[in-house]
């Protein structure tokens, strides 16, 4: 019995290492998918901003 157990014990850290991998990799995925919508929402911003001449985001500049 003490053999099946070990086999169950091991194919269950198994299973919870290779989750944890896939989140990791999931995270850095969604960090960068992250960066990327900023990077286009500060683009956006500044386009509105110049093309409205007013200040949106309230930094006391507009189109910066």
């Amino acid at each position: 019995m003490g053999i099946f157990w070990d086999l169950l014990q091991q194919d269950e850290l198994e299973k919870q290492k290779s989750q944890a991998e896939t989140l990791e990799d999931r995270v850095t995925q969604l960090e960068a998918q992250l960066q990327n919508t900023k990077a286009i929402l500060k683009k956006t911003l500044v386009a509105l901003e110049t093309h409205l001449s007013q200040d949106i985001d309230g930094d006391g500049k507009m189109g910066e």
